[in-house]
């Protein structure tokens, strides 16, 4: 199991108890008791956890809570699943497009997988997007930055200056993600962005919303859209089917990007 994979099983630990054990977790993950405390020491250092003595609990954000967790937390969430949702959605990004990625984690990982070859200009509010745009993309892709005001804990910016410049552009197409699905809405969990959210999709041709398995059994704290505002829904194989059985007859494509661990 690759480091990145350890760490995301952690974080799902931490969520569903809210504390871990390093025996327990080197038992369940197959690896040393010293590789698993070398986790949690990088963990604790990012601002995901705190360690104790012989485990670890969330730093921060109390497990089971409607608050959103910080993106440091929720990068490693569901990574694999989330790697092959993006690198599905990025099949449908055509030369020419205008794109919108939003601030989740999720569309963190659609950026490698950004045809290198096309020309993309993508709009965000997500200051951890760009940072990590320097490492992906080529001179074909153009990148703009909405600006207004910085939210620290989800590198993330949001308000009237990020509304005003979003006014500007009329996306082919939106990626985003959300903190939860159900047949009545679309939830997110900050009340902060969803404003610039609801604008980019009113403007945008296409809405491409990126879900892993975990959204189809969750609801977030902020009402987002009704289904008619979403185009597509992309998810992985671990979604069952009685939980997405609802989308088509609401006029929604579903695609399901194949994870194997």
């Amino acid at each position: 199991m690759y480091k990145i994979e350890r760490k995301s099983e952690i974080v799902n630990i931490l969520e569903q108890s809210g504390k871990v054990d390093v025996g327990y977790l080197s038992a369940r993950l197959g690896t040393s008791r010293e590789t698993i405390r070398r986790d949690l020491q990088e963990m604790e250092e990012d601002g995901i956890l705190k360690r104790t003595h012989g485990g670890a609990v969330f730093a921060g954000s109390i497990p089971g809570s409607p608050l959103e967790l910080p993106v440091a937390v929720r990068e490693i969430q569901h990574s694999g699943e989330k790697d092959a949702i993006c690198r599905k959605a990025a099949s449908l990004i055509r030369d020419g497009d205008n794109i919108f990625l939003d601030n989740s984690s999720t569309c963190l990982y659609l950026l490698k997988y950004i045809p290198p070859k096309a020309n993309v200009t993508i709009i965000t509010n997500s200051v951890k997007l760009l940072s990590e745009s320097v490492n992906y993309l080529s001179p074909n892709h153009l990148v703009i930055c909405l600006g207004g005001i910085f939210h620290a804990s989800n590198h993330s910016l949001y308000g009237n200056t990020a509304l005003k410049n979003a006014a500007d552009f009329y996306p082919s197409r939106t990626f985003m993600s959300c903190s939860g699905i159900r047949p009545d809405s679309v939830t997110d969990a900050s009340i902060l962005e969803v404003d610039l959210k609801r604008l980019m999709m009113e403007r945008s041709q296409e809405v491409i919303l990126l879900a892993d398995h975990s959204k189809f059994t969750r609801s977030g704290q902020v009402f987002l859209s009704d289904l008619s505002g979403i185009d597509m829904v992309i998810t992985d194989g671990k979604t069952e089917k009685d939980q997405t059985a609802f989308l088509p007859g609401m006029g929604v494509e579903l695609l399901i990007a194949e994870f194997h661990p």
